[in-house]
């Protein structure tokens, strides 16, 4: 019995854990993340330099008009009209955020914590849709409000979802019905 003992007492258990190899692919896996992350923001630029061509937002005018209806909710960005995937990011136009949405006779004002405001007039308005996808954020069918306008001679779709998605229908009929409203009587 002796002789299983000392070979016991001589054995030594296998080293469990290879810390230099370890640290090397935590390392590597943060270096790996940094870089897609910088690829990510440098494509993001590179956008928005291509979309250069887009002048300044128009500011909201200085008068206030009476309010026809406002909501508050979620912008989800704008895109090319009709490129539901093709985000415009120029002029802080990609970026998401809470809005504070007032819609009056002189058009459009987009209120946004923490990005840029932006003021579309009424005369720029071109329609009010309800839809379910824009640039990456896809909803069930009506859950987004979609509004096309025009600036720069570009037509941009902006998506937005209110805080009580039975609001959508109210805007879309009030949007259009401005729309209508000033087609008509410029038709005289």
């Amino acid at each position: 019995m002796t002789p299983v003992i000392l070979l016991a007492a001589e054995r030594e258990s296998a080293e469990v854990t290879d810390w230099a190899a370890r640290v090397g692919w935590v390392v590597g896996l943060g270096l790996f993340v940094a870089l897609v992350y910088w690829l990510m923001r440098e494509g993001w630029k590179w956008r928005g330099t291509l979309q250069g061509d887009l002048p300044e937002l128009p500011a909201a005018p200085g008068e206030a008009k009476p309010t026809v209806l406002s909501m508050s909710g979620r912008y989800h960005g704008s895109t090319t009209a009709g490129q539901w995937l093709d985000r415009i990011v120029a002029h802080g136009l990609g970026t998401r955020s809470r809005v504070e949405l007032t819609l009056t006779d002189a058009g459009l004002h987009v209120v946004r914590p923490g990005a840029n405001d932006f003021f579309v007039p009424a005369d720029a308005l071109r329609e009010a849709v309800l839809g379910k996808g824009i640039a990456g954020k896809v909803l069930t069918e009506g859950g987004l409000l979609l509004v096309t306008w025009e600036h720069g001679g570009t037509l941009i779709d902006s998506g937005f979802r209110s805080d009580h998605a039975a609001e959508h229908t109210e805007w879309v009929e009030a949007i259009n019905s401005m729309i209508n409203k000033r087609e008509t009587e410029g038709a005289r």
